[in-house]
């Protein structure tokens, strides 16, 4: 597998864009073999009474990162994609308490940017993607406890030192117990229906860049004991077209118990890898069952027209399927092509009858290969005071 040299357009795809323009990019990490870090002594209990919460369930908070990396990333939309993340901020935070980390010489800046409902805390962070640099929480013995899944630039195809540290970091600061994973992965790899259903993508996570050596049944017998889960749908992902391997949160998403929101490229779009995928997966769910022994219901989440949307680029993820649940509502993004953003949000609506759908412009993330879900990562639990 070869990469282009860092850019933006090849180093910012932190999710893959599944029937996206391309998919893509960011990243950290540990050794430059991919092999993982030994757990800590007694780090991976039994998953007795273990559980991953479904991300509808009620939140403490969103964790969110404010961007740091100009050179060799950003570059001059930088400015940019503050002002999405800032805005997604905002949105968020007029439902639930959010926590934007960002380096101490920086929050000033940020609080500014994210206005008053948003705490900004000095956390130092390279890049907005949250959602693989926080750690998996889940449930055990009542209580909260953060799984660190050993952050290394999504294979080690990206340094982000201060990203690494996060996990451990945000643990430390929130006083939450910290179990280090057998594994190496990101938030984005993983959708649960909170009922011990797990959906991945094999190509994100049973790979060598992550798990040298680790095969598939090896793997699913660590995400079963770490996260506590009991069923593993795998999907199969595209390998080395985004930096993320496919991640899952991109391609498809629980909207309750059995029933998923795949996502499919617009007619328009000729046949590619991605929309490939999109087929496999829906080949899988449609012949699955879940941890209970339920089949699938799959809903189509159709792409917008690309030449109507208002971003650019070739690295531009247009897929609706990365959105993000809080409190109480639905944040999905808005491309600009008003038809695909009318019926993605009312697909969503559908499936989310008691929750706000707020539509967030989001072209800066989504040009450098990010979106919604990527950039925010949910604590569970009852909403802080």
């Amino acid at each position: 597998m070869s990469f282009l040299p860092p850019t933006r357009r090849t180093v910012l795809r932190a999710v893959a864009g599944i029937g996206a323009v391309v998919a893509g990019a960011s990243a950290c990490g540990p050794s430059a073999s991919g092999v993982q870090p030994e757990a800590t002594k007694g780090s991976a209990p039994a998953a007795d009474g273990r559980r991953l919460g479904a991300e509808w369930e009620s939140h403490t908070r969103t964790f969110m990162a404010w961007p740091a990396l100009a050179a060799g990333v950003w570059e001059e939309d930088l400015r940019h994609v503050r002002e999405d993340i800032a805005r997604i901020a905002r949105a968020v935070g007029r439902y639930e308490p959010v926590v934007m980390m960002a380096r101490p010489d920086q929050v000033a800046a940020a609080q500014r940017a994210c206005g008053n409902d948003v705490e900004v805390i000095p956390l130092a962070v390279d890049d907005l993607w949250a959602r693989d640099t926080v750690p998996v929480f889940v449930e055990e013995g009542g209580k909260v406890v953060g799984v660190d899944f050993n952050f290394n630039g999504w294979g080690n195809k990206q340094e982000h030192e201060n990203d690494g540290a996060v996990a451990r970091a945000v643990l430390q600061r929130y006083k939450i117990p910290r179990v280090q994973a057998p594994l190496v992965a990101e938030g984005g790899s993983f959708e649960t229906d909170g009922e011990g259903t797990l959906l991945v993508t094999e190509s994100s996570i049973v790979n060598d860049n992550r798990n040298r050596g680790k095969n598939r049944e090896a793997i699913e017998a660590e995400l079963k004991q770490t996260l506590g889960v009991r069923k593993v749908v795998w999907l199969a992902g595209v390998r080395g077209e985004d930096i993320t391997d496919a991640h899952v949160d991109s391609l498809v998403r629980f909207a309750a118990p059995g029933v998923v929101l795949l996502d499919r490229a617009h007619p328009s779009t000729p046949a590619d890898s991605w929309s490939r995928s999109a087929d496999q997966a829906k080949s899988v769910l449609s012949k699955a069952t879940d941890a209970r022994g339920r089949r699938f219901e799959v809903i189509d989440l159709p792409q917008p027209d690309l030449n109507r949307i208002t971003g650019e680029g070739d690295d531009f993820v247009s897929t609706y399927a990365n959105f993000y649940i809080a409190n109480d509502a639905v944040f999905m993004p808005k491309f600009g092509d008003r038809k695909a953003d009318d019926r993605a949000r009312g697909i969503l609506q559908e499936h989310f009858p008691q929750r706000d759908i707020v539509p967030v412009a989001i072209d800066t993330i989504a040009s450098g290969g990010g979106g919604i879900h990527c950039s925010t990562h949910d604590q569970p639990g009852k909403p802080a005071a």
